[in-house]
């Protein structure tokens, strides 16, 4: 080699080195960054694309059987809380609650006619009381004109048995009325067991009416409609679904190395595929499942049988998310998202220990035909109690309990 050749090798070597030395020192900043993006951030976050969004899938079905008369909702439809969304034939339902009705007017009808029959028999107890009173006087008057011989002793048997005959009639004259007040004593009109039965029947007839209009039990998206036009349906069959949109959450699947760090109410970013990355939830931890996802499937595995292979297994991580962001971006059920767990903040529990105060859950839809039954059974009480309401005019005397008057004898 000779002196030029030498000379253009060694600046070559040198630029060859320095790149080396360069590409060393990107890479100990590439790892030194990133070991110190591990330490700050990467090491407390827990990722994983196993998560899907969750929801509530409300089923309507009937709790009355009949016949489908119209269909107020189909799929995709948004329907309101307390909407009709099946109607069924009434004609049935209405014969039975008008016989119910008919039914308690007439026991509330009886009732009266016992209170009125009651005062009756304590006017006949009162006329027996003077009947006896005269006969008693009359017996005092004629003794002492029997003993003088004034008077036949025949006439003075004959005060002594008509005594004898009117305390008869007197006694039971107030068993009479002791049995006719065992059917109203301490009651009144509204309160007597007959009426009370009758209004149960009145109750439950106005139910099974109302309850041939099938209602929305919450505000959300129709789903899953299979109910036709003049089906007959029976009480319990799914006939169609209202998924409230507003009340979704996250369900997220971490492996079993993953739980260790994973505490309650700890932060949550969330990105869903339909969205991208552009869109960012947040949330929170809300819950653990009870078991990992093989735990519950239909065909557990049997690891005591056969060759063993271990699976890493999953547990289910329930994910509230934030209402406001769920408003802007909604999400539908099943869509699939990625989750990332901040555990910074470790102090949470790792289970939930405190019971619900409060039902998870409510709708007041339902509340509404058993105060209108109730109603219902107040009108047909008062308009047939009378105009002068006969059952407080004889309240006191139902109530009283007193003994039959006897003194007299």
């Amino acid at each position: 080699m000779n002196q030029d050749d030498k000379s253009d090798a060694a600046p070559t070597n040198g630029r060859r080195a320095r790149l080396l030395q360069l590409l060393i020192g990107l890479f100990l900043i590439a790892g030194i960054s990133y070991g110190v993006y591990w330490a700050l951030v990467a090491r407390y976050v827990e990722s994983t694309d196993d998560a899907y969004v969750g929801g509530n899938l409300v089923q309507i079905t009937p709790q009355v059987a009949g016949t489908v008369l119209a269909i107020g909702a189909d799929d995709t439809d948004f329907v309101k809380a307390g909407q009709v969304l099946v109607q069924l034939d009434q004609a049935d339902a209405r014969i039975a609650l008008d016989q119910a009705e008919a039914a308690l007017a007439r026991s509330v009808r009886q009732v009266r006619n016992v209170v009125a029959t009651t005062a009756q028999i304590e006017a006949n107890v009162a006329q027996r009381e003077t009947e006896i009173e005269r006969a008693r006087a009359d017996l005092a008057r004629r003794a002492p004109l029997a003993a003088s011989g004034a008077l036949p002793a025949e006439e003075l048997q004959h005060a002594r048995d008509t005594l004898a005959g009117s305390r008869a009639a007197l006694d039971a004259a107030e068993q009479q009325l002791a049995a006719h007040k065992t059917l109203i004593d301490h009651t009144t009109i509204a309160s007597h067991p007959d009426v009370r039965a009758a209004a149960a029947r009145v109750r439950e007839a106005y139910l099974a009416y109302a309850r041939t209009a099938l209602l929305a039990p919450v505000s959300g998206i129709v789903a899953k409609r299979s109910v036709q036009l003049g089906q007959r349906v029976a009480p319990g069959a799914p006939l169609m679904a209202v998924i409230s949109l507003d009340e979704v959450w996250v369900d997220a699947n971490f492996k079993e190395r993953q739980m260790l760090n994973l505490r309650l109410g700890q932060a949550v970013k969330l990105h869903a595929d339909i969205y991208g990355s552009a869109v960012e939830f947040h949330g929170h931890v809300a819950g653990f499942g009870a078991g990992t996802g093989s735990a519950f499937a239909l065909l557990p595995p049997q690891n005591a049988t056969g060759n063993w292979i271990k699976v890493v297994q999953r547990v289910p991580v329930r994910i509230t998310l934030d209402p406001a962001e769920l408003a802007r971006h909604p999400l539908r059920l099943g869509l699939s998202m990625e989750v990332d767990i901040d555990t910074h903040e470790r102090g949470g529990e790792r289970r939930s220990t405190a019971a619900r105060a409060q039902p998870a859950y409510r709708t007041e839809v339902y509340a509404a035909p058993d105060q209108i039954a109730d109603q219902r059974v107040a009108a047909i009480i008062a308009a047939n109690e009378g105009g002068d309401r006969p059952a407080q005019r004889a309240q006191p005397r139902m109530r009283g309990a007193a003994a039959p008057a006897s003194g007299a004898r």
